[in-house]
């Protein structure tokens, strides 16, 4: 039986180079997803080329926000009062944990960055997730939940169920930060969402095929979500930025292809 993979291109909206490199696949009809940064440097200039993709326009490639909250700056004059410069994620999580988190600002700064990207694509986010997965966090979740039901199709990336292989440090912090809480949540409000999350690595790994195809080999019959992260060229500043250049050549390339036929998996639309 074959297996259905989403692939979801995250930071859309970070700069030209991972928006070039995203509707370069968008084009090849290499993802299913594209999760925006709507307070990113590039997001204003690069969103008319994104929405006017006819995967994007038909509804074939889910189009959604990548709510930021730990790079840049704040998108509202509300958070920006409080929060010149977005915190790194670390303070972040430490602080929502021990409930330290100035949540009338950060629903002001929700607002701030859903209009933003109403304002650029012409239209609401089919779904919501968090860069870093800040989506999760305790205080931030009920923010996220809030807006769920306020848009019943919404769909919400459910970090609760990890999988493998390696880096299972990493993928337990994700799930034990927030993403079991709201995996909960999602499925007792009977919501649709990806179950599995796959994707996960500390981007020094150089042989993002191996992890891909580790990756496809785990996906359950049920079917799951790998987020990605490609670009064209590094952007100074970048901490990630020649992992990114590295998904780009494997997704970009005839290897990828390869490796969904040899494994039985199709993409989803």
């Amino acid at each position: 039986m074959t297996r259905v993979l989403a692939l979801c291109a995250d930071d859309f909206g970070a700069g030209a180079a991972i928006d070039e490199a995203i509707v370069a696949l968008l084009r090849q009809g290499r993802l299913s997803a594209v999760s925006c940064i709507a307070n990113g440097p590039s997001w204003a200039n690069g969103a008319a080329a994104l929405m006017a993709l006819p995967a994007v326009r038909q509804g074939t490639v889910s189009v959604g926000l990548h709510w930021n909250l730990s790079e840049g700056r704040p998108a509202s004059p509300a958070l920006a009062a409080r929060w010149p410069q977005l915190p790194a994620l670390p303070r972040l999580i430490a602080m929502a944990h021990a409930g330290r988190l100035p949540l009338a600002a950060l629903q002001a700064e929700l607002d701030a960055q859903w209009q933003q990207f109403e304002r650029h694509a012409g239209r609401l986010p089919a779904h919501l997730d968090g860069h870093q997965h800040v989506h999760h966090l305790p205080g931030l979740r009920r923010l996220v939940q809030a807006r769920a039901l306020a848009q019943p199709g919404l769909r919400v990336r459910d970090t609760g169920h990890v999988r493998g292989p390696g880096f299972a440090v990493k993928r337990a912090l994700i799930a034990a930060t927030g993403g079991l809480a709201l995996s909960r949540w999602l499925q007792a409000q009977g919501r649709a969402a990806n179950r599995e999350l796959l994707g996960v690595y500390d981007f020094r790994e150089r042989d993002y095929r191996g992890l891909m195809r580790a990756w496809l080999a785990r996906l359950p019959a049920s079917g799951g979500l790998v987020f990605c992260h490609p670009a064209l060229a590094e952007r100074p500043g970048d901490a990630i930025a020649a992992a990114r250049c590295r998904e780009w050549a494997y997704l970009s390339g005839p290897a990828f292809a390869d490796d969904l036929a040899e494994a039985g998996v199709r993409l989803a639309g």
